[in-house]
Order: structure tokens, then C-alpha cells, then sequence
């Protein structure tokens, strides 16, 4: 369970980010969390993805 979660972060961190500020790390873990939690292995298609997706951040404000 935790190789496949460390795999996910790892392919984003070295193929998209390529660098995770300490100070920003809990940022891209609750990225990568939703990432492993909402993925086809798990019976969410893409669909439903974007559905939790804008759920989630419906009258969300970014204060940075």
C-alpha cells in the first residue's frame, strides 16, 4: 500500500513538480493523497474524479 502511494509521488514530484519546497510539502501530499484515494484501482473513473474534484473546492478561496 505505502510503495503504491510512494510511486504516485514520486512520478509527480520527479515528472511534474521536480521540486517540493518544505514549506509546501503538505500541499502536494494532500494532492497525491487524493490522487491514490480517487484512482481507477479503486473504482473511480475519471469522471468521478472531477465531480469530487469541484466539490471539493467549491466556495474554497486561495489565501496565498
Amino acid at each position: 500500500m505505502i510503495e503504491s502511494y510512494f510511486s504516485i509521488f514520486k512520478r509527480g514530484t520527479r515528472g511534474t513538480y521536480q521540486h517540493c519546497a518544505e514549506k509546501q510539502l503538505h500541499r502536494y501530499l494532500n494532492e497525491f493523497d487524493f490522487r491514490h484515494n480517487n484512482r481507477i484501482a479503486v473504482g473511480v473513473n475519471d469522471t468521478m474524479r472531477a465531480e469530487k474534484l469541484a466539490a471539493g473546492i467549491k466556495d474554497m478561496r486561495l489565501t496565498y
